[in-house]
């Protein structure tokens, strides 16, 4: 949210996309979210940019090898920097610049394992067994906080000067709290923004 927020023509771009996909029915469904292109866009150059482990869990090396012209002995403990791995300039063109259109032009790597200068979610047998669950919430959520509300950083905030610092430790998030208004753009009857608090009677 923090980087749609920083760049208003992708939020823009999203925004009309879901509530183009969703117009009709009026609410959010799971249903109809592979049609949202371009918010998997987003997500997708959402993890590669703010990769959430930017560790791999340690591995040990199974037999000596040389990896760059570096000796590793057997035993070794081994840590990959997958943020790193992520912003990478012999990887991706302008690494540290939010650009979710970089995935469009035939850029077919995808996080499922496939391509080891993109694993937000690990690789190989070991990866992680929660992603498409992980996506889902995701999507999902994106989703319903665009087709909803309209969102607006606090008076004086310039967007591009929204401070992207990230902490560090087993996940990596945004330092600093994201501080935004809410106006609620589509009306709808409550029960439908939050079903699991409402009974299907009410």
């Amino acid at each position: 949210m923090a980087e749609l927020m920083r760049n208003p023509a992708v939020m823009c771009k999203a925004q009309a996309e879901v509530r183009r996909v969703f117009k009709e029915q009026n609410k959010v469904t799971e249903e109809r979210l592979r049609e949202l292109s371009y918010l998997h866009l987003v997500i997708k150059e959402t993890l590669r940019l703010h990769t959430p482990g930017p560790l791999l869990m340690p591995r040990e090396c199974q037999e000596q090898c040389k990896i760059l012209g570096y000796d590793v002995p057997k035993g070794a403990k081994v840590l990959v920097n997958a943020w790193a791995i992520s912003r990478n300039p012999d990887y991706w063109s302008e690494p540290d610049t939010f650009d979710p259109e970089r995935f469009l032009a035939g850029d077919t790597r995808d996080f499922k394992g496939n391509d080891f200068d993109f694993i937000p979610f690990r690789a190989g047998r070991r990866i992680c067994p929660g992603m498409t669950f992980g996506l889902a919430n995701i999507e999902l959520g994106l989703a319903n906080l665009l087709f909803y509300f309209d969102w607006s950083l606090p008076e004086g905030v310039i967007p591009s000067e929204l401070n992207m610092t990230e902490t560090m430790g087993i996940t990596a998030r945004r330092r600093d709290d994201l501080l935004l208004s809410a106006t609620l753009r589509v009306h709808c009857r409550v029960e439908l923004l939050f079903p699991s608090i409402f009974p299907s009677d009410f």
